[in-house]
């Protein structure tokens, strides 16, 4: 494989306009090719990003003996069909959240890959070095035992979803259930979070998908745990982890990760705030081009923590078809 990477970009939507920026900001990639559904769409992006190659729909792209990597930024019910694609042309695959649309293809997807190619769900914030601080920071015997987590996030990107991305739940609801997730497993190994019981409720659009949505969670140990996502209105966060000894929360944004200072705050119950600021010199995209360059180069075939492996990557699916599934049957009693 080339020293440089060289990527396909397939798809042409805002996500794929800052991933295509996030590879050209390493001295280790380059976007060798992009392809679309839209002849001028995919003209207008190769333009924009001064991309040598074009190509319409995704076969040629993903087959091309020129490419080493595959960024999959199209709509998450496409996801398995290129995504299986591009690893049967044995190519390493960055494919957006949600991981698919279903638990049958997000399974079917997962076999495709596993221990063929390297594959990893573009959970970018996992990769920015303030979560592996998140996590060592829950490992402190200072922080006690995790009691309880509240995970909130809104954006109001109505106006820019697909509907048949299926909401709330799969556009942003992943970004609270992954890390729900990443810190059920820091604290409690890997077994627990399928152990759970889970209520929602969801208002519904009138493309019938799932607007706003909350979600109560109790795990088997006890742990209980709210979760909530929007995309009708604001821009707002709220991360807070209960333990035995304090508080552990965001002050900035973990799902938007940025270059310069990201804080964390531990709030023990007993004495004062302690900030604990994480500086990069890159965003969360920049850092998940480098882990894709980085796992590359070593023959992997699946990224490691705080960035989702393919059973972590199943099990948030699992989460979000569930979540989505007791929304809807609150609607259709």
């Amino acid at each position: 494989m080339a020293e440089e990477l060289r990527w396909a970009i397939i798809g042409t939507g805002f996500i794929s306009n800052t991933v295509a920026e996030a590879i050209a900001a390493s001295p280790g990639s380059r976007v060798a090719l992009v392809s679309g559904r839209d002849t001028g769409r995919v003209a207008e992006f190769a333009e924009r990003h001064r991309i040598a190659r074009t190509c319409v729909g995704f076969a040629d792209a993903v087959t091309d003996p020129d490419i080493d990597v595959v960024y999959v930024g199209t709509p998450n019910h496409t996801h398995h069909d290129v995504v299986t694609a591009a690893a049967a042309a044995g190519k390493a695959v960055l494919s957006e959240k949600s991981l698919t649309a279903t638990m049958a293809t997000a399974h079917e997807l997962v076999d495709a890959v596993r221990d063929k190619v390297f594959f990893v769900e573009g959970l970018m914030y996992l990769a920015h070095p303030v979560m592996q601080r998140f996590v060592d920071l829950l490992s402190e015997e200072r922080t006690g035992t995790v009691t309880a987590v509240h995970v909130r996030y809104a954006a109001d990107i109505k106006s820019v979803v697909n509907p048949l991305g299926r909401g709330t739940i799969y556009n942003l609801g992943c970004y609270p259930v992954s890390l729900l997730h990443l810190i059920i497993q820091s604290a409690f190994g890997d077994d627990l979070f399928e152990r759970r019981e889970l209520a929602g409720h969801g208002t519904l659009t009138p493309d019938e998908t799932i607007g706003s949505a909350t979600a109560s969670v109790r795990f088997a140990n006890g742990v209980t745990a709210t979760v909530a996502s929007t995309d009708d209105y604001g821009m707002a966060f709220n991360v807070g982890v209960l333990t035995t000894t304090g508080e552990v929360r965001f002050a900035t944004n973990p799902w938007l990760s940025t270059a310069g200072d990201n804080v964390i705050e531990w709030l023990p119950y007993d004495s004062d705030v302690e900030s604990i600021n994480v500086t990069s010199d890159g965003d969360a995209f920049d850092h998940q081009i480098r882990l894709v360059e980085r796992c590359v180069a070593e023959d992997r075939t699946e990224a490691l923590r705080p960035s989702p492996r393919l059973r972590d990557s199943l099990e948030i699916m699992g989460f979000l078809t569930e979540w989505e599934a007791v929304c809807l049957t609150g609607h259709r009693r």
